[in-house]
């Protein structure tokens, strides 16, 4: 079981957001990385070569959220999982143009 934690600048990021938004975010978030947050699956990916604007461990990963997208890194040998951003992510934006 891994340890969630979120960075600083993730609760203002969370702020942009409704209430429900905010609620559907966080319970996917716990779904999906609280278990083997390291397992590509449809809606979890690593960016290979995107050079975020946070200090980060590699890989960075991508968690797909509806329209939103949760960054993150995983630390295995403490078992936690950092999320550094959530993002909107409207259609025909690219990963690069939301950070």
């Amino acid at each position: 079981m891994y340890e969630i934690r979120y960075a600083e600048d993730v609760a203002e990021d969370l702020r942009r957001f409704r209430p429900a938004q905010r609620r559907q975010i966080l319970d996917r978030i716990a779904a999906q990385l609280t278990y083997q947050p390291t397992k590509q699956t449809r809606n979890r990916k690593i960016l290979v070569g995107l050079v975020p604007p946070w200090e980060h461990e590699e890989p960075v990963w991508e968690l797909r959220i509806s329209e939103f997208r949760a960054f993150y890194d995983v630390d295995e040998a403490a078992a936690v999982v950092t999320i550094w951003a959530i993002r909107h992510k409207p259609p025909h934006k690219t990963t690069e143009e939301i950070l």
